[in-house]
């Protein structure tokens, strides 16, 4: 009996045994499951929670019709307030700019569109989900309405503008009492008052009915809290409100009972209708204009986002009889001559910096870009240029002639405001879908026109040097060059494919060793290429396409660190300059193991998405998917491996060279911490300035770049000769010759070593070669063809009497700054510099002659 008990109890406890484990095992899964239900209720709760919605709020003109001026010792700003058009004229030449092309109301040539465009001192674009465009004009949809406000203090005027096709105000009460509604509806006969009972709803705060909102009723009627209203019924359509008007005018109701009627009404108007408030603020800094549009004034209801804005877009354009031209950054610089008759030819348009590489394309056919941002207009013997201040990392610039749209030349600059990207939807959609920004950065847009007595680019060049040297002060000095600098660019190794074991593996294939380069060096050297800067090129982490450089390795294949620091000895002691190349915005090939995990490392899109780009064909333009693709670094990684480059080269006692910083600005849209372009640029520039130092060269020259590096290579000197240009001019270069060394690209690369010569000679660069010591055979089946021309033995002679000759008649030039330039003929232009020296340099195929000088064909000539 007892072992029968003892048996039970045995089962039983196995029993309970089984049920708690079997209650375990449970635990977890009714956990989960009530987290992910939970989380359910929460989402489909909150995406079916009513948004609030976006009120606009309007402005409305309420000042007189007496002029707005602003004035000092320079400049008077005058502003018509019915129209927010203004002059300015510059007192010391009287001469007067208008914002707005007077008489542009009466253009025969152009639509009542582009008319009401040359009237409004600001464009705007918005687009929708699906990237349709639409473009607004101030003078239509907002002075036209009256839905502007003009605010003087004492050194600005501010206009707000609201932009929009709004509802039309009628006169018809929007609240009414009782005793009011009984009043009025007492005078109607019975179809009328049949109507006027359809619209308005009888609200008594103590028999509401179920959908009425209590809290939200004593909020926009607090009257209701002691009387029963009438209230016009918010759904009530245009057409509906107007014949209202009617039956309430036909009984005598006035303006002045639909102003009584208001103080009943609190609540909130806002329309579906797309509406947009902007405000432009100006001022006179001595004998400047500076006009700014804050970020924080654009609202607008996120299904409507701006897309783009243009401030000023017709300032000092020129007409149909006036003689000038328009000056844009093209390359060093270009002029678009007043009424060319190009009109067959595309409208001039380059994005300031080139593309922001965080905005996803499909396809390149071409990368326009400016390196400055200046633009400017010559009219008779005065002009004024526009420079970018603050916002030019969002602009494009963009000048066309008259007698397309209108009769009027101009130039201006355009912002995009909300960037956007495209989505792939296409299985489920039929059209495009485009996400963008969902915030926009606490930033603001501001643009500096300085006004110069001059008809002269020459002298519109001069007084932006001016103004760059006033705003960086020291950091801009003459250098004391007596030499022509010259930049050596040494390939140390490249990236190529080689069989390991059947598996295709990147491999750094050499082409010049450490020892080698301190070869080249000294014969250069003793060869009289003494003011040399040489830039050492894929030396670390794989070839000229770095890995990732979190952490630095030395290639090899090229020698050990010892061989490296032995080089950068040997330069120093030679006087040289010897800069360690690195990519440090993107990476190349790079895993795990090298130090990359794109879901951290990688910068991000709109999207979200990882900032993966593509190499894009020349051909057909599209995505090439036979190389592999890259990654945009987010920019505090890029920034630490900026500090390990940098670090790197302190070390080795040397200056630090920048594929990228000072060319690419690229904004990022990392969740947790996004950076706006503009932002981005701002990070590059005070790191520049901080490496107070450390020599640094870089590529391009950015503006905001060059006060504080020591060399910049491969310098757009030309830039894209459109065929809409009439003349290309060293404008930039004349802003900063003699306090930066520059070059363009290398001669012996470059395709047209003679053209990027007599480039070289026009604009005041510097000269470029790249060599290398393997032959061009070493390059076959790689991606590297560009350096074919780079094999040391074959170049090396036309190297040393290249730049022989040229530091010969140019040496003494380059701590000089550059005070004149013209051009003579369509194939010859002449440079002048302080000192009297003037550089001929002819482009075509004939013997140029001028009194005592003659210029050989395809040649250049140097004249004291």
């Amino acid at each position: 009996m007892k072992k029968e008990k003892h048996v039970n109890i045995e089962k039983q406890t196995e029993f309970r045994n089984k049920v708690k484990e079997t209650l375990k095992s449970l635990i977890f899964p009714v956990v989960l499951s009530t987290i992910i239900l939970v989380g359910v209720f929460v989402v489909i709760n909150y995406q079916n929670a009513p948004e609030e919605e976006e009120i606009i709020e309007i402005h409305a003109y309420a000042g007189d019709d007496k002029d707005i001026v602003l004035e000092n010792d320079a400049l008077k700003l005058t502003m018509d307030p019915s129209s927010t058009q203004f002059s300015v004229e510059v007192k010391s030449s009287h001469k007067i700019w208008y914002s707005n092309p007077e008489g542009s109301e009466n253009d025969s040539a152009a639509l009542a569109e582009e008319k009401n465009k040359l009237q409004s001192p600001l464009l705007l674009s918005y687009a929708v989900e699906t990237g349709l465009e639409t473009s607004f004009n101030a003078y239509a949809q907002s002075i036209l309405n009256g839905i502007y406000e003009i605010e003087q203090g004492d050194d600005y005027i501010r206009v707000n503008y609201s932009l929009g096709n709004v509802e039309k105000e009628y006169v018809i009460p929007p609240v009414l009492t009782v005793d009011n509604y009984g009043k009025w509806t007492a005078s109607m006969d019975a179809k009328d008052s049949d109507t006027v009972s359809q619209y308005y709803k009888k609200y008594d705060i103590n028999k509401l009915g179920k959908k009425d909102n209590k809290e939200e009723l004593l909020a926009n009627y607090p009257a209701l809290e002691n009387e029963v209203l009438y209230i016009l019924r918010s759904n009530t359509k245009e057409n509906m409100r107007k014949k209202l008007q009617g039956i309430f005018e036909s009984v005598g109701y006035t303006y002045d009972d639909y102003v009584a009627d208001q103080e009943y009404d609190f609540s909130e108007k806002s329309s579906d209708k797309p509406i947009f408030n902007a405000s432009i603020i100006y001022r006179l800094d001595g004998d400047d204009l500076v006009v700014e549009v804050p970020f924080n004034s654009l609202e607008y209801k996120k299904e409507y986002p701006i897309y783009t804005l243009t401030p000023l877009p017709y300032f000092g354009a020129g007409g149909k009889t006036d003689e000038g031209f328009m000056f844009v950054p093209e390359g060093g610089g270009s002029l678009i001559n007043f009424n060319n008759g190009k009109t067959s030819q595309a409208t001039y348009y380059a994005n300031v910096y080139g593309w922001d590489m965080c905005l996803s394309r499909d396809a390149v056919v071409h990368n326009t870009r400016a390196y400055y941002g200046v633009y400017g207009i010559a009219s008779g013997n005065d002009s004024f240029i526009c420079i970018l201040e603050d916002g030019r990392t969002y602009a494009s610039v963009q000048a066309d002639i008259a007698g397309k749209n209108h009769s009027y030349n101009f130039v201006n600059a355009i912002y995009s405001i909300s960037q956007r990207e495209q989505y792939d939807v296409g299985d489920i959609a039929n059209s495009d879908v485009f996400k963008y920004v969902e915030k926009l950065p606490d930033e603001s847009i501001v643009q500096r026109y300085s006004f110069i007595s001059s008809g002269s680019y020459v002298d519109m060049a001069k007084d932006y040097g001016d103004y760059l040297k006033g705003k960086y002060g020291d950091y801009l000095k003459l250098n004391e060059d007596s030499n022509a600098p010259v930049a050596i660019e040494v390939v140390g190794a490249v990236d190529k494919v080689k069989q390991v074991v059947g598996v295709p593996v990147s491999r750094p294939l050499r082409l010049t060793t450490f020892r080698e380069t301190n070869e080249i060096i000294n014969t250069l050297y003793n060869e009289g290429l003494t003011n040399m800067s040489v830039k050492m090129l894929g030396w670390c982490n794989g070839g000229v396409r770095q890995q990732i450089l979190k952490k630095i390795k030395i290639n090899p294949q090229l020698g050990s660190k010892k061989d490296l620091r032995n080089l950068c000895d040997s330069a120093n002691s030679l006087g040289v300059k010897l800069y360690l190349n690195g990519m440090t915005q993107y990476e190349f090939d790079s895993n795990i193991f090298d130090g990359f995990f794109s879901y951290t490392d990688a910068a991000k899109f709109i999207s979200k998405e990882r900032a993966k780009l593509m190499e894009y064909s020349r051909t057909t333009y599209s995505e090439r998917d036979d190389l592999d693709p890259y990654y945009l670094l987010h920019t505090k990684v890029a920034e630490k491996m900026s500090d390990n480059l940098v670090a790197y080269a302190q070390g080795m006692n040397v200056g630090a060279a920048f594929e990228n910083d000072g060319r690419d600005v690229s904004s990022d849209f990392y969740k947790k911490d996004p950076q706006s372009r503009e932002s981005v640029s701002k990070r590059h520039e005070a790191r520049f300035k901080s490496l107070d130092s450390t020599k640094v060269m870089i590529n391009m020259g950015n503006d905001y770049a060059i006060p504080y590096v020591d060399f910049v290579t491969n310098m757009d000197l030309r830039g894209s000769e459109y065929t809409i240009l009439d003349e290309c001019v060293p404008f930039y270069q004349i802003a900063i010759h003699g306090y930066i060394d520059y070059t363009g690209r290398p001669i012996n690369i470059c395709g047209n070593a003679e053209d990027e010569l007599l480039y070289s000679a026009e604009y005041g660069a510097g000269l470029s070669f790249s060599v290398m010591k393997e032959s061009a055979f070493a390059l076959q089946k790689t991606l590297y063809t560009e350096y074919y021309g780079s094999n040391f033995d074959s170049c090396h002679q036309s190297i040393v009497d290249i730049y022989n000759r040229y530091n010969k008649e140019l040496g003494h030039t380059f701590n000089q700054e550059m005070v004149g330039h013209e051009n003579i003929t369509d194939t010859v232009s002449c440079t002048e510099y302080a000192d009297g020296t003037k550089v001929y340099v002819n482009y075509g195929y004939n013997e140029y002659t001028d009194g005592n000088v003659t210029v050989p064909a395809r040649d250049y000539k140097a004249v004291k």
